[in-house]
């Protein structure tokens, strides 16, 4: 009895342990960041979105259909052959299996080519031109956080409202700002404003004096920042020394995050009108996640790397439903799973890959009225998604039946 017991035993033992080798031998699942971790929007993305993704492995548990979660990230230093090289290695050489936020829009479209070339799900949580979920929008894309379109219709459309009627941009020239002074133009035109003119910058512009006498000449109420990131950071800050506000005209920033704010100070920030698509003090839930985040990075989470742990959060459960990592199956997935989460109440993935869920305006408070920093906004008003976002019937994406 005991020679048999010993045999059974033993065969118990080395089929445990098999498995535990088996599991053991299964290869991780990788995600890569491809991030500006080095420049002008590196406080936006950069090593906090890889924290962020970190995050999301992490809370999930580590591990998922019995593989290791590794997240990489790398530096695109805003250069859109080097993102698609990235991408292309990341793809081809090293495994990775989904790529996250790709910050900047023309490193975007760039990286988003080479994944649509391969059928990998790629997330954009940091870009923002409409073209990701329009004419560059691909099976196995999603546009996360916000586009253009929506920063100009909640911004645009609030100051036309508030009677500031006359615009002139100044504008990063590539496909992130071309895209979002094209898009806010449009909605101050439609809704009875008139545009007095342009002028264009390269990214990482230093000096903004010429471009801000131009704006002040033009006499417009508004002068509207189609740039982002230390360019706007910038642009303000220079603003100010030319004492452009005091002469009655309006700054206003069509892309800036709460880690923009914090840079420029709510001395020089206060009274300005923003949307976001995330506020770390918006309720218990963004409150409970964002001293998570700071406790790790020192810094609340801007929407980008909020929505980095929201998309990587949602793919490892899709992920873990399919039981698989197969594109199409962890998509279709994702497309009929609604996001609840601390980013987003009923967010949806539509067929052109835009997440849509709700938009916040706000206005950026006096020194007087925070409470101490990064208390920063007031929440003026909660667009829905549907509102805030281009309408499927709009869409210039080849995907969306019409």
């Amino acid at each position: 009895m005991r020679r048999i017991f010993s045999a059974a035993l033993g065969a118990v033992l080395a089929v445990g342990a098999s498995q535990v080798a088996l599991a053991q031998s299964k290869p991780p699942l990788k995600l890569g960041g491809i991030l500006d971790m080095s420049g002008l929007y590196a406080d936006i993305t950069g090593a906090g979105s890889e924290t962020a993704a970190k995050m999301a492995a992490e809370d999930f548990g580590g591990e998922v259909l019995g593989r290791k979660i590794e997240i990489l990230a790398a530096d695109h230093l805003n250069k859109a052959d080097l993102a698609a090289n990235i991408a292309r290695d990341m793809l081809d050489n090293q495994g990775v299996e989904m790529i996250y936020d790709v910050a900047a829009s023309a490193t975007a479209l760039a990286a988003g080519e080479i994944a649509k070339a391969r059928n990998k799900i790629v997330f954009f949580n940091g870009p923002g031109s409409i073209r990701l979920s329009n004419e560059a929008c691909g099976p196995y894309t999603v546009h996360y956080v916000f586009d253009t379109f929506a920063q100009a219709n909640v911004t645009g459309l609030a100051a036309v409202k508030q009677g500031l009627d006359s615009w002139f941009f100044i504008t990063v020239d590539y496909a992130f700002g071309q895209d979002l002074e094209k898009d806010t133009a449009n909605v101050v035109q439609k809704s009875g404003g008139k545009v007095l003119g342009n002028v264009r910058h390269p990214l990482n512009t230093s000096d903004f004096s010429s471009y801000l006498l131009q704006a002040q000449a033009s006499k417009a109420k508004v002068i509207g920042l189609a740039n982002a990131g230390g360019d706007t950071i910038n642009t303000i800050k220079q603003a100010v020394e030319f004492g452009i506000m005091k002469t009655g005209q309006k700054l206003s920033p069509l892309l800036v995050f709460v880690t923009d704010i914090d840079s420029i100070g709510l001395e020089t920030a206060q009274g300005l009108l923003l949307s976001e698509a995330f506020y770390w003090d918006l309720n218990d839930e963004t409150r409970a996640f964002s001293k998570r985040f700071k406790d790790r990075v020192g810094r609340v989470p801007s929407a980008a790397q909020a929505g980095v742990y929201s998309s990587v959060s949602h793919y490892l459960k899709a992920v873990k439903a399919a039981g698989t990592t197969d594109a199409a199956a962890v998509m279709k997935i994702m497309k009929e799973t609604p996001i609840n989460d601390m980013f987003a109440k009923n967010g949806r993935i539509r067929e052109d890959g835009r997440m849509v869920h709700d938009m916040y305006l706000f206005e950026v408070k006096k020194p007087s009225e925070s409470k101490g920093r990064w208390d920063d906004y007031k929440l003026i008003a909660t667009v829905p998604g549907n509102e805030a976002f281009q309408s499927l019937e709009l869409s210039r994406c080849p995907l969306v039946k019409k």
